[in-house]
């Protein structure tokens, strides 16, 4: 029994002194790595082999998930005397071994044009029968800040509080920034607060001396860049002069819209003048010709009349008019003188009493009168 105790214990002491011999990585660098985008990157793996190792060589690089619940990604791989290198596309052509033969006992990659996306745990393992060794690194790809842009905010005037900003649109936190005074006795004015978080410095009741050349640097961990931004303080703006200059702009204003206005009632007025006068009828202007020698006419026909009623039966039948219905007196009918009237054409016979009764007519009495007109 204690034979068999003692052949027990010298064969794990021996077990113990084997593994103790076997596969090793003695990488003792840093397991944390920062470096900026855009950059290239070595992560090391050096290990040593035993005798006793006798089986094949595997070399696995993997990126381990953040979450227990996702697999890992493999990223490059060595077995069989070669590399496999097209397992993660997110780092495709972009990471290969540091060795060309890796089984020497180098197992380090390279990776080139970090990505933040590239951040992460990455794990180096050997493996060669019966021996197997694992390596982490925590590897963290910062983005640089970008060229910050710096201005004024607000007015830039004597006894005002002027606020200098300064803003880096990209980069990995945490971003510093600084301001200095570039110009003169390069010293920031004695009011002037600076907040380092948010790139922004308060002065407050600036003065003339404060103008000058100011930069802000934005930095963090892996790079800096900066601005320059030209402060001019200017006096304070002459207020009673812009309230006159005001006030004469508006009344200069106000005069001008009352001379359009006069102008268009008095164009207006003028023209409603002008359309009244030209219905009005003018006393100077004569009658139109065809009016007068209406006149005449009518006064012509009550002549010819009134010598019609001094004619007897005997000669009436000579100045008998016959009417023509179907003919309209022209102008120079009218216009022509009752000496020059036309007489009516006679009549074919007489119309005695008795036709004249007959056809219903009164006989009428009338004075016998001579060829002047004149009773008998």
């Amino acid at each position: 029994m204690d034979f068999t105790i003692s052949h027990l214990f010298c064969a794990l002491i021996t077990l113990i002194a084997v593994v103790a011999r076997a596969l090793e990585i003695t990488s003792q660098g840093s397991t944390s790595i920062e470096m900026a985008s855009g950059q290239s990157v070595m992560l090391d793996c050096q290990f040593t082999l035993a005798t006793e190792d006798s089986g094949p060589l595997d070399i696995e690089w993997s990126l381990l998930a953040s979450d227990n619940q996702k697999e890992d990604k493999v990223v490059i791989l060595y077995s069989g005397d070669r590399a496999y290198e097209d397992y993660y596309p997110a780092v495709k052509g972009r990471v290969h071994f540091n060795s060309a033969d890796p089984k020497n006992g180098d197992a380090s990659i390279n990776l080139t044009m970090l990505k933040s996306s590239d951040t992460g745990t990455y794990q180096c393992k050997v493996k060669k029968a019966p021996g197997i060794r694992s390596r982490k690194m925590l590897l963290t790809v910062m983005v640089k800040p970008s060229r910050p842009r710096c201005y004024a905010e607000g007015p830039t005037q004597e006894g005002k509080d002027v606020v200098l900003r300064c803003v880096s649109v990209e980069g990995t936190s945490p971003l510093q920034y600084t301001w200095e005074k570039t110009s003169d006795t390069k010293l920031l004015p004695a009011s002037a607060m600076l907040d380092t978080a948010g790139g922004t410095m308060n002065i407050r009741n600036a003065s003339n001396s404060y103008s000058g050349t100011y930069r802000c640097t934005a930095k963090n961990r892996v790079g800096m860049e900066e601005c320059v931004l030209q402060l001019s303080i200017t006096p304070p703006p002459n207020t009673a002069g812009i309230i006159a200059g005001a006030i004469i702009a508006v009344l200069l204003a106000l005069i001008i819209i009352a001379i359009i206005l006069f102008c268009c009632c008095r164009a207006r007025h003028r023209k409603k003048y002008e359309k009244e006068i030209s219905y009005e009828i003018r006393e100077d202007v004569p009658p139109p010709k065809s009016r007068v020698s209406t006149a005449r006419s009518f006064t012509s026909m009550g002549s010819h009349r009134s010598s019609l009623g001094s004619m007897s039966p005997s000669n009436m039948h000579e100045y008998t008019p016959k009417l023509q219905y179907d003919k309209i007196p022209s102008v120079e009918d009218y216009d022509r003188p009752p000496s020059q009237a036309p007489l009516p054409p006679p009549v074919a016979g007489r119309m005695g009493a008795p036709n004249l009764s007959r056809m219903g007519g009164i006989p009428v009495m009338i004075p016998a009168q001579n060829r002047d007109g004149s009773i008998v």
